[in-house]
């Protein structure tokens, strides 16, 4: 396998987007909803699958697609193609707010495991399939199930992560425990498995869920502050109910009374 070589440039702090810089006839793939901006050279395509190639016929061209299907994404991803002789550029964006990891598959011996919404592109070549988990614990309680995604090649691909980024680099034998929402993405020599957090107080009452993710070294894991779940249900707290209002709606203080006595919504 030898994926294309393309340069790039992260820009942003919170809200990041990535500049790939492609030669002519380089190619790069992304999800669909991430592409940002691109030079006037660049040509847009929408293929089956992720255009790395590695079964030829209609048969390997659905098989991989196939597979996008169960890790939840699309059957079909982009590419974007230089058609003229100079280098342009291409540019995608994160979906919501956090940080871009570039990932270089050569320095983590070919393959890295993510959750399953965290790739956002990568360098024509590159495979992206999907990783089963092997122990039941871990499938019904890790919060990403059986399925994960895996990224293989020879080539960079990029992943998204939400709030705060954490890389920790483990040890043989040293044991990271997370929570299972909080995790991006590890390299293939990381052991992970699920572990019951334990007693009736933290099991009823802790508010951390029942499980967390233990990681095993030796190898490189990433952690997430805000996992978009996460994020997700904090809008959904705070949205007014239906028929209703918030609390203060129609009154004469309207918002300024939850400026006044605190929001509690949460």
């Amino acid at each position: 396998m030898q994926a294309h070589e393309i340069d790039y440039h992260i820009y942003g702090e919170e809200m990041q987007y990535v500049e790939i810089e492609l030669d002519p006839q380089e190619i790069v793939i992304a999800e669909a909803g991430s592409f940002m901006m691109m030079d006037n050279n660049i040509q847009m395509e929408t293929i089956f699958g992720d255009g790395s190639e590695q079964q030829s016929g209609l048969f390997g061209k659905l098989l991989n697609a196939g597979k996008r299907v169960l890790t939840g994404e699309s059957l079909f991803m982009t590419a974007f193609i230089n058609q003229n002789n100079i280098k342009s550029k291409v540019s995608f964006a994160a979906p919501y707010p956090g940080k871009i990891i570039p990932i270089d598959l050569t320095q983590f011996g070919g393959k890295f495991i993510c959750q399953k919404d965290a790739f956002l592109c990568a360098a024509k070549g590159v495979s992206i399939g999907i990783e089963f988990s092997k122990k039941l614990g871990r499938g019904l309680f890790g919060g990403e199930g059986f399925i994960m995604q895996k990224i293989e090649g020879d080539g960079m691909a990029f992943v998204h992560t939400g709030g705060t980024l954490a890389k920790k680099e483990l040890a043989a034998g040293e044991i990271l425990k997370v929570d299972t929402g909080c995790i991006v993405g590890f390299t293939k020599d990381v052991d992970y498995d699920i572990e019951f957090i334990g007693g009736i107080k933290n099991s009823i009452f802790g508010g951390e869920g029942l499980f967390y993710a233990t990681l095993r070294g030796p190898g490189t894991v990433y952690v997430q502050s805000l996992p978009f779940s996460r994020l997700a249900d904090r809008i959904i707290a705070s949205a007014p109910k239906a028929g209703g209002n918030s609390r203060d709606e129609g009154s004469l203080l309207g918002g300024l009374g939850s400026l006044l006595d605190g929001d509690r919504r949460f």
